[in-house]
């Protein structure tokens, strides 16, 4: 039996799940990688995984929606939900529908091994691009298009969500960064 670490990666972007999987190999985990809430039931059921990163947006569904189950099947592993929209409001229904932690993507290699294996530190691992934090302003600005999306681009409505007034709202919207 292996003593190495199971992880199970839930992205359904294919490129990210396997840079994600490449790097949680350099780590000393085993991994998978699977893109369907279906396959990462049955995955998770049949392969028990002591390590789950599950990515929030998920191509037809919620990694929320996958979190319950995946706590009921495996109890003991650690479970940590991984967005490219991070808010406080999402991260605490994260933990309340069981997962161990939030990470706001792209998170680098260090911050995965802390969120994954706390009191562990990764190993000297040669800086990558995947590795380089998001600059912040783009980092909100994908924010606030995601809402204003979700919004089905209802200006007005995705001010009042973020709590901001609709000029500074469409300031930011106006200024794309680089």
């Amino acid at each position: 039996m292996s003593m190495m670490p199971k992880l199970l990666i839930i992205e359904d972007d294919m490129a990210y799940g396997a840079v994600l999987s490449r790097r949680m190999s350099r780590q000393g985990f085993e991994c998978r990688h699977v893109s369907e809430p279906t396959d990462a039931l049955l995955c998770a059921r049949q392969w028990h995984p002591s390590h789950v990163l599950l990515d929030m947006k998920l191509e037809d569904s919620n990694g929320l929606k996958l979190l319950p189950p995946l706590r009921g099947s495996l109890p003991r592993a650690t479970i940590v939900l991984l967005t490219g929209f991070a808010s406080i409001a999402t991260a605490v229904e994260a933990v309340k529908a069981g997962a161990d932690n939030y990470l706001a993507k792209p998170a680098d290699t260090r911050t995965l091994m802390a969120a994954l294996m706390p009191g562990a530190t990764a190993p000297n691992d040669e800086v990558v691009a995947e590795d380089v934090p998001m600059n912040p302003r783009r980092l909100e600005w994908e924010h606030l298009q995601q809402v204003l999306s979700a919004n089905e681009g209802n200006v007005s409505a995705t001010a009042r969500q973020l709590g901001m007034h609709r000029r500074t709202l469409q300031r930011k919207l106006a200024k794309k960064p680089a």
